[in-house]
């Protein structure tokens, strides 16, 4: 594997300086993702502004999550399991959703489910939904717009779980706590 710095604000390209003293401001650390995506300043500023427009999204703080953890398990993401679990708890999703996401297991919150399984619907089948699919969605209660929304974080989460892969990014200490491994007999 090809080795990649974890760059600081004092090793990053100065163009992501300033990009990393905002993941600072935002984390009270610079978090190894970011720091990995330092080393192209555009990848970096890309990443963090689908962060935000995800952010801004329809979807709830709650559904944000169970669109991430979703992507992030589906995707084995060794780095981003354990980081979005400590983001859910931060924004006080419930332990027994955050669980389930992470073994890959129903949710008890139909809504919710309905959330989870399109996510999974719209990663494992590259977009190409059945119209029964989007009808089910929309019948759980969701909006055209929440749809368009999933796509956002599916492209969040490609950028963030194709680097970790490739990089091999060491999880965080701050992270560590919520480490993770595939439980491959849970998935769908």
């Amino acid at each position: 594997m090809t080795d990649f710095t974890i760059h600081t604000v004092e090793t990053a390209p100065d163009a992501s300086k300033p990009l990393l003293e905002k993941s600072q401001k935002a984390f009270g650390m610079v978090p190894n993702l970011h720091g990995v995506f330092a080393e192209s300043p555009q990848a970096l500023e890309a990443y963090q502004a689908l962060s935000g427009i995800f952010a801004a999204t329809s979807l709830s703080k709650v559904e944000q999550n169970v669109v991430w953890l979703a992507i992030n398990v589906e995707h084995n993401c060794h780095y981003c399991v354990p980081a979005h679990t400590a983001i859910a708890k931060g924004q006080r999703v419930d332990d027994a959703t955050i669980e389930a996401l992470r073994c890959a297991a129903p949710l008890s919150d139909p809504k919710l489910e309905a959330l989870r399984t399109f996510t999974l619907k719209v990663v494992r089948q590259r977009g190409e939904v059945s119209d029964a699919d989007v009808q089910a969605f929309l019948d759980a209660g969701f909006t055209k717009q929440n749809i368009l929304d999933v796509i956002v974080g599916v492209a969040h989460k490609v950028m963030s779980n194709y680097a970790n892969h490739i990089v091999g990014t060491p999880v965080d200490a701050a992270f560590a706590k919520f480490d993770w491994t595939p439980n491959k007999t849970a998935a769908e």
